[in-house]
């Protein structure tokens, strides 16, 4: 279903199914590079998804044959050469504000849907999403050295984070390409599959995650983001109050109704399967 009260639609496409967010990058005839005018898209449809009840979970793709290919170069950097700086940062501000702020902080599930060329700039959605799928035939880059750049933005970081040092050092410093079963093997996707049943999988993936407690799920991803930058020590007490929190506002009252259906009812065995979800 198409949808029909969101801001953008032209360089974003969004489609519901079944709690499912499409988000497309549409602009095929540039790879899906993303212009400021579609970086300004993307941060009004990010922002109207979080509170859409028809989103459960968003998958990010792209039209046609890529994923992106990164930042359009010629008028998100040549464009805007001669504009006052303020005028520049703005410009930069949305980039950044839905490739890493929005995306990593969504508060439903995230999943990239990488069907073709991911380039550049596009790995720092790519890292912020959640959870990852690739076609086995995409084809990834980090190609700025070759122009005389450095991956700028969010990419260097988004890399390091998401690669060994010595992966995000080789294919940085030598701008090789490789496909999507090095990038499943090298963590930066999930998993790759062939293009032919990239969707079946990513839809498959989706509907798992629409089907858990959202209060659950988003408490998770939540947790995992923090400890990225939490010492050890401190993780302990972080987690301790991030559970109470979620007691606090869970409204299914998952906890109580786990612990019921493992101990009392003998209906769910932890590790083998999903408990079952009453409303409460």
């Amino acid at each position: 279903m198409a949808a029909d009260n969101l801001p953008g639609g032209k360089n974003v496409k969004v489609e519901f199914e079944d709690g499912i967010a499409w988000v497309t990058l549409n602009r095929p005839e540039k790879r899906n590079c993303m212009s400021p005018a579609l970086n300004d898209e993307m941060v009004q449809v990010l922002d109207a998804l979080e509170i859409d009840d028809r989103c459960k979970v968003l998958v990010l793709t792209g039209a046609g044959e890529a994923f992106s290919a990164g930042m359009d170069l010629r008028e998100f950097f040549r464009a805007t050469d001669g504009l006052p700086y303020v005028q520049q940062m703005r410009v930069r501000r949305s980039s950044a504000t839905w490739q890493w702020q929005q995306l990593s902080h969504f508060m439903k599930p995230t999943i990239a849907m990488v069907n073709g060329w991911c380039f550049g700039g596009a790995f720092t959605p790519l890292i912020s999403c959640d959870l990852a799928i690739a076609a086995e035939e995409a084809q990834f880059g980090i190609s700025e050295v070759n122009w005389g750049i450095i991956p700028g933005g969010q990419v260097t970081r988004s890399l390091v984070q998401a690669m060994s040092v010595r992966n995000a050092m080789y294919y940085t410093m030598t701008a090789e390409t490789f496909d999507g079963k090095q990038a499943a093997q090298m963590g930066i996707v999930n998993e790759a599959v062939p293009k032919a049943k990239l969707r079946e999988r990513t839809t498959q993936l989706a509907k798992m995650l629409v089907a858990k407690n959202p209060h659950a799920l988003r408490a998770c991803k939540e947790a995992i983001r923090s400890c990225l930058s939490i010492p050890f020590e401190a993780s302990g007490d972080y987690l301790g109050a991030k559970s109470s929190q979620l007691r606090l506002i869970d409204d299914e009252n998952g906890r109580n109704q786990g612990l019921t259906q493992f101990l009392d009812e003998k209906s769910y065995r932890p590790g083998l399967g999903a408990m079952r979800r009453d409303k409460e």
